[in-house]
């Protein structure tokens, strides 16, 4: 290191700390700064880190009830080097309470919106997480680069009205933004990248999560070609409930190659006690989810959904679906309308000839719409739109083009209305579908209105 590099640096620690002795800071990413950065961040107030890479063996503790409110930031020129087991930062509050004011005291505000901004972290020890938080009220996360971890952020226990802005995810070997069985409401994820974290990208697991915001994010590429199934993002309501989620505006692809791999992947069976008692049921059926405006592709599943209620699909775009673009089972008072199920020839450059099946299937599902939308080009099924065991259900308006199989295939439905629907198959002679365009079996109580001339 050089001298002059060195002399800023304890003058930093010398300002930061007043005239008490301290380790200086060296940030060559060889020597141990630990100790010097746990004590700058002991000093409380703000700590702002000058450009170098800060090796770590130890978890620094951001001790909110001893220091207050609190602030770390770079202007994008400081790296923290997680040697150890654990998260580089572990941010710690005691707020127990909601969002509402009441819920609030004194020492909620003395410990409001932490701050962590402007810096790169890197995992170099195979249990080296990013940062994690706990306790917190506003925690505000901005301008991270966070990599070769195992989690890159990791919220637990309980958190409040947190806000993760500008920040990449990237690469590392589990979760990208996991909320681990937290108790958490009133989330805004922003304008991030989130790839190729092999745990998943956005995973919610138990807890209570409400409130959640994904929005204009690109999130790509967060599986495990050789690992367990995983999603872009995931919401897994199991041993606990998830709900009041938005994701709005964001690309999420990649990859087919991992098995099981989905977009968004939606587990609705849960556990909420007060619900379970009024319905008398052995799970609850969580949602409340609305995914409007997003595109979808290359993946097993685009959408997946399952044991949930209470979710709108619109105005999203879906292609390379490779066993499916949307999967709904055992759901209800689910709408999808106004999207668009394509096959789009431009992506034969791809490699994959075009293999992706694509497809909607609905098994299971009651209260329900699917209207308005644009389905072509589903290739080695039996039907472009299948439909089984559902009830109370809406088709309508429909477009279903240029497809294998039926255009629509409805089993065993009941007591629903289909009208409205445009099933034609006019590529060539030696291409075309040979199977009935509408299928319709063992159902009752239903109003099936189907143009002859509009089943070629």
């Amino acid at each position: 290191m050089n001298p002059t590099r060195a002399l800023f640096a304890c003058l930093w620690t010398w300002l930061c700390l007043g005239s008490a002795a301290a380790a200086p800071l060296i940030g060559d990413g060889l020597a141990d700064d630990t100790a010097a950065l746990q004590q700058l961040v002991d000093g409380g107030g703000s700590v702002m880190l000058p450009k170098g890479r800060y090796r770590l063996t130890k978890t620094v503790t951001v001790d909110l009830a001893k220091l207050g409110a609190f602030g770390l930031s770079s202007d994008g020129t400081a790296t923290l080097i997680m040697a150890g087991p654990g998260p580089a930062l572990k941010i710690v509050g005691t707020h127990g309470g909601t969002a509402a004011p009441k819920s609030f005291k004194p020492e909620t505000w003395a410990q409001r919106t932490p701050v962590v901004q402007g810096l790169e972290i890197v995992g170099a020890h195979p249990e080296a997480d990013g940062l994690e938080a706990t306790g917190t009220m506003q925690l505000t996360l901005s301008r991270l680069t966070i990599r070769e971890a195992r989690h890159a952020i990791h919220l637990t226990v309980r958190n409040r009205n947190v806000v993760i802005s500008d920040c990449h995810l990237y690469r590392n070997r589990g979760v990208g933004l996991f909320l681990d069985n937290v108790n958490l409401h009133q989330t805004n994820i922003t304008g991030c990248h989130i790839s190729y974290n092999l745990g998943g990208g956005i995973v919610a697991v138990g807890g209570e999560v409400r409130n959640l915001h994904v929005g204009t994010c690109d999130i790509e590429a967060n599986h495990d070609e050789n690992g367990p199934p995983s999603a872009n993002i995931l919401l897994d309501s199991t041993g606990g409930s998830i709900a009041e989620v938005a994701v709005t505006g964001c690309t999420i692809q990649h990859t087919h190659k991992a098995p099981g791999s989905a977009n968004i992947r939606i587990l609705g069976a849960g556990k909420d006690p007060s619900l379970l008692r009024r319905e008398g049921r052995e799970h609850t059926r969580e949602g409340h989810v609305t995914i409007v405006g997003n595109v979808f592709s290359d993946v097993q599943v685009n959408l997946e959904i399952r044991q949930a209620r209470g979710v709108t699909v619109s105005a999203n775009t879906f292609w390379e679906g490779f066993t499916h673009d949307l999967l709904v089972e055992d759901s209800r008072n689910i709408v999808v309308t106004g999207n668009n199920f394509d096959r789009n020839p431009r992506y034969l450059v791809n490699g994959n000839g075009l293999a992706e099946k694509n497809g909607v299937v609905l098994r299971r599902v009651a209260d329900s719409a699917f209207s308005g939308n644009v389905v072509v080009g589903v290739h080695g099924k039996e039907a472009a739109v299948d439909i089984e065991d559902g009830a109370r259900l809406r088709i309508a308006d429909n477009s279903i083009f240029d497809s294998d199989g039926h255009a629509l295939r409805l089993t065993r439905l009941s007591r629903s209305l289909v009208t409205g629907n445009l099933l034609r198959d006019d590529r060539p002679a030696d291409k075309r579908s040979h199977a009935e365009r509408l299928s319709v079996r063992e159902g009752s109580e239903n109003r099936i209105e189907a143009e002859p001339t509009l089943a070629r």
